[in-house]
């Protein structure tokens, strides 16, 4: 009995991240601060975040020894940091706060990544999302 009693108060006092499958719509409305900065526009970002992550803020991918998080698949190596490898983390942050459905910080470091390393740290950008932008565009907002 006290075991069930324990894992219930972990339970109330430590709740699983709030991860969040956004839509096109709702993205919209979260990232419209980042439209026109670093002269990319909403649908490009909107665009860009479902070939990288489908709007999924849980979206975690492996890749050569590294491994990315969240919505805009922020990197191990370089920005965030997270118990697998030595990281330089830029950002300052640990990664599995892009895995939470607060995207505040998420847009924070992908400025940054903007900043430092341009669009094209996300590959989807420049192949899928540079042209014919118009299916990108929320008509709710």
């Amino acid at each position: 009995m006290m075991s069930f009693v324990s894992l219930l108060v972990v339970g109330i006092l430590f709740p699983a991240i709030q991860a969040k499958q956004f839509t096109k719509c709702e993205l919209s409305q979260v990232l419209k601060d980042m439209d026109g900065y670093g002269d990319i526009t909403l649908p490009e970002w909107i665009c860009t975040i479902f070939h990288i992550s489908g709007y999924d803020t849980k979206t975690i991918v492996h890749d050569n020894g590294s491994t990315e998080y969240g919505l805009f698949q922020i990197n191990n190596k370089l920005w965030c940091r997270d118990n697998q490898i030595q990281s330089k983390n830029i950002c300052g942050i640990s990664c599995d706060k892009f895995l939470d459905d607060d995207l505040t910080d998420d847009m924070m470091c992908a400025k940054k990544i903007l900043d430092n390393e341009g669009i094209d740290y996300w590959l989807a950008h420049k192949a899928l999302c540079s042209e014919k932008l118009d299916q990108w565009l929320c008509e709710k907002m």
